[in-house]
């Protein structure tokens, strides 16, 4: 059975570069990776619903903080039995984003922190009853506000089809829910976190330590 590794981090943080980095190193190791990203923006209905949410194409959907989060475990929920498969074929599955995005962006929009009731109820929704595999292992991919702003401006620029949704562009939200975050990672919410920083280079000799010594 392979691990479930999942890299959490704001919008900007380098999430994907971490991913591409980290899957580069367990291939030369020998490990075989599977990659995948949340919202599987052109693959599932409930992924593509949020999308247009998001860029404000659906009214006043957004503004229902747990009409979104319905959405957002839905895409995870029909990808559920995938990620069991590819447990079953691969040494490790590594997504970029999961349950924990949907608990640190609601429960910031909410105003809320790491232990209130918002992230118990996204736990119990996607974990209880949509029984979504849990994670062996969280790398909070960690920047400081500025830096993940300024690095999705970058990424806008570069590639028109990356523009910046409601959430990207709302600096204040970006703050709480990296917050909310460090909370989850101190708590060691669903599974043991590890804190990456990414501002600085990331020793991936150190990443494959703390992947496979646990």
């Amino acid at each position: 059975m392979g691990k479930l590794v999942v890299i959490e981090g704001l919008d900007g943080a380098g999430k994907r570069t971490l991913a591409a980095g980290l899957t580069e190193a367990l291939n030369l190791q020998g490990a075989t990776v599977k990659t995948s990203a949340f919202p599987r923006y052109g693959e599932d209905v409930h992924a593509d619903l949020v999308r247009d949410a998001l860029h404000g194409r659906l009214g006043d959907l957004t503004g229902s903080i747990h009409g979104m989060s319905v959405l957002y475990a839905l895409d995870r929920r029909d990808a559920a039995d995938e990620i069991r498969a590819d447990l079953e074929r691969f040494d490790v599955v590594l997504l970029d984003r999961y349950v924990a995005s949907n608990a640190a962006y609601g429960a910031a929009r909410l105003r809320q922190d790491s232990r209130g009731e918002f992230v118990e109820w996204v736990r119990a929704l996607e974990i209880d009853r949509f029984k979504l595999p849990v994670p062996d292992l969280h790398l909070l991919l960690k920047v400081s506000t500025d830096v993940a702003a300024e690095r999705a401006a970058r990424r806008e620029a570069a590639d028109a089809e990356r523009a910046r949704d409601l959430y990207e562009s709302d600096g204040g939200l970006q703050a709480r829910c990296a917050a909310v975050y460090d909370g989850l990672a101190a708590d060691g919410w669903l599974a043991p976190w590890q804190v990456v920083d990414g501002a600085s280079n990331v020793n991936f000799s150190d990443l494959l330590g703390r992947l496979f010594t646990r």
